[in-house]
């Protein structure tokens, strides 16, 4: 098994039960868009908030 597979396993079994859950969620939506080729599509949170934070500023004169 993959390293990453193995401290994935030992997480969701330390987490607590809601957050396992929301980890499981996600990863098996970030698995779905891989077997469709779609990760490109996937946004990272980092460059949304920075996104949000520029809409948020007030305009610089």
């Amino acid at each position: 098994m993959d390293s990453l597979a193995e401290k994935l396993n030992v997480k969701l079994h330390q987490w607590q039960p809601d957050i396992a859950d929301r980890v499981r969620q996600s990863v098996a939506e970030i698995i779905e868009m891989a077997d469709q080729n779609t990760l490109d599509v996937l946004r990272s949170r980092a460059i949304e908030q920075e996104v949000l934070d520029l809409l948020d500023e007030p305009n610089a004169r």
